[in-house]
């Protein structure tokens, strides 16, 4: 269990997602937070990682190791594709 609530992780999630986005700038792509819901972040990869073969290795061994290094063990981290913005629930 995360001993934080999803409205305190929003500002270190925000300070990790910041860390990883100049490694995924140097391939041309980008990342977006969209925001955190029972421990997992939700964020929308853009530019050249979308539809790149290595987006899911990058959003697990890039974004969701360093979000689980740097603040909790147990977070994770799902992409939302373009235009599911809305329908968080949808993707779990």
């Amino acid at each position: 269990m995360i001993p934080f609530s999803d409205d305190e992780l929003l500002e270190p999630v925000k300070v990790v997602i910041d860390k990883v986005r100049p490694n995924l700038a140097l391939d041309g792509g980008d990342i977006e937070f969209i925001d955190v819901k029972d421990g997992v972040v939700y964020v929308q990869l853009r530019g050249a990682c979308i539809g790149c073969s290595s987006s899911g290795t990058t959003l697990k061994y890039g974004v969701e190791r360093a979000l689980r290094m740097d603040i909790h063990p147990e977070l994770s981290v799902i992409n939302v594709p373009v235009g599911m913005e809305n329908q968080l629930d949808k993707l779990q």
